[in-house]
């Protein structure tokens, strides 16, 4: 009996090494599994867009949705929570919309559907010789959104006033955040508001700090959303623009599209974290780089905006201003005219325009001037502009490069002139491009001046990669 017993135990220990060793060769020669291929983010086009222009009563308001939209759709232009005529219905692809808005017309509402939302472009352009608001103000219409942010001067050296729509079905709450040179500005009376649907506000920035020469407005929204639009008018009639929104708080910010000639050139910075900074300032001419003399750096403290005479620094020339910082920045510029009487302009932090560009309104004729400042802080550029006119065929597209750390400005002018729209697409291989567009009008008194930075085109939205998991009705392990 102890012998059978310990032989079924030898037997039973010869199963296991052999089983080890098959197992063991199975092991060694298996075939690798490939682990699932992780789906990469889609790219769509957009098949819905709404932006709103946000005091167009008196102005001249455009649209249009460049071509090569694939299918039906349409797009209109109504005041917010009105709706739209047949004669406020955009024709189609790659044909402007253009008109003249009656004065005390509330915010206006752009909305395309299907084709004619990829890419649907709109602004908003006043034109006034005399009074307070005396100057050329253009801005693209705003689309609504969760948080906004305008840098430029402060209640104390010019009227700034917010203008905030709700354009949507529910209601907004809004916040509303100063950063001034001396730090972040605590409103007493408090700086939230309740927005109604379709319901739409104008905000004195005096009314909530009024001491800041130099300043930044975060607008940002703690339910819903809204579009936000800032414009400023400067005193005893020295000109008027729009603030165009500016990029969100990042450690290299690229200011394009400064003008040259002569005037002002401003530059304003704001940290709105709780760590002081130094900001380092290159600006990118068709030189190329060069840090400005005595003008190299700008010492921000936390929470402040700081303001910089950029006027000797870059001598005239079109140009981008590049910082770089270890913290996250906001920025803008200020430029002025020349003449008895000169106008501003403003620009802002603005991404790379990786999908395209377009501008709604731009002019050309006999006193008028649009041109593009375009700069490639890296690698080479190479773009593509096109323009579209109100009235007869588009003309042939032009391929302009702009080499490596330079900028360069083009001179637009279709044939005829006249008002037209414009697109600018990187072509492939093209390295990033940040740009500006100018607009300008000679008079007897003056440059009449305003600038818009080229914006990403609202023409495809990365749509991430959708996998099924239990993790949405199952509590995560702890």
């Amino acid at each position: 009996m102890r012998l059978l017993i310990e032989n079924r135990f030898g037997f039973l220990a010869l199963v296991l090494v052999v089983l080890a060793a098959m197992f063991g060769v199975a092991f060694a020669t298996r075939q690798g599994v490939a682990p699932a291929p992780v789906p990469a983010p889609a790219r769509v086009a957009v098949e819905s867009v709404s932006t709103v222009c946000p005091d167009p009563g008196g102005a001249r308001v455009t649209a249009v949705t460049p071509p090569g939209g694939k299918g039906e759709g349409t797009a209109t232009v109504a005041e917010v929570g009105g709706k739209p005529s047949a004669a406020s219905r955009l024709e189609g692809p790659g044909v402007p919309w253009q008109r003249d808005v009656p004065a005390r017309v509330g915010p206006v509402e752009v909305a395309g559907a299907g084709a004619m939302a990829a890419g649907l472009e709109a602004a908003q352009t006043s034109r006034r010789l005399g009074g307070d608001a005396r100057g050329l103000a253009g801005v693209r219409c705003a689309e609504p959104g969760a948080v906004a942010w305008f840098v430029g001067p402060g209640p104390a050296a010019a009227d700034v006033r917010l203008f905030l729509t709700n354009a949507d079905d529910a209601e907004t709450i809004v916040e509303i955040l100063v950063y001034a040179g001396e730090g972040p500005v605590v409103n007493d009376s408090g700086s939230s508001l309740v927005l109604k649907p379709g319901e739409h506000r104008t905000v004195r920035l005096r009314d909530l700090a009024p001491s800041p020469l130099v300043m930044a407005v975060e607008v940002r929204t703690i339910s819903g959303r809204v579009a936000a639009a800032a414009r400023a008018v400067l005193p005893k009639g020295k000109g008027t623009d729009w603030l165009p929104a500016a990029a969100e708080p990042a450690t290299t910010v690229v200011v394009p599209g400064i003008p040259g000639g002569g005037g002002l050139r401003e530059l304003y910075v704001t940290a709105p974290g709780e760590a002081d900074t130094v900001v380092h300032v290159k600006a990118l001419t068709a030189d190329g780089f060069y840090a400005m003399k005595n003008r190299e750096s700008l010492e921000v403290p936390a929470g402040s905006t700081a303001s910089l005479d950029l006027s000797t620094g870059i001598g005239g020339q079109p140009a981008a201003i590049v910082l770089t910082a270890d913290v996250p920045i906001v920025a803008g510029a200020m430029t002025t005219g020349t003449g008895s009487r000169p106008d501003v302009a403003f620009s802002a932090g603005a991404p790379a325009i990786d999908v395209g560009s377009v501008v709604a309104d731009n002019r050309a004729g006999k006193k008028l001037s649009s041109r593009l400042i375009l700069s490639a802080p890296g690698a080479a550029a190479k773009v593509r502009v096109q323009a579209l006119p109100r009235k007869g065929a588009a003309p042939a597209p032009v391929e302009v490069e702009i080499p490596a750390a330079r900028t360069k400005e083009i001179k637009l002018a279709p044939p005829g002139g006249g008002d037209f729209s414009v697109m600018v697409q990187p072509l492939a291989g093209s390295g990033p491009v940040y740009g500006g567009r100018v607009l300008d009008e000679s008079t007897p008194e003056g440059l009449l001046i305003t600038a818009q930075p080229l914006a990403l085109a609202r023409t495809w939205a990365i749509v991430p990669p959708v996998e099924e998991t239990s993790d949405v009705v199952l509590p995560a392990a702890r």
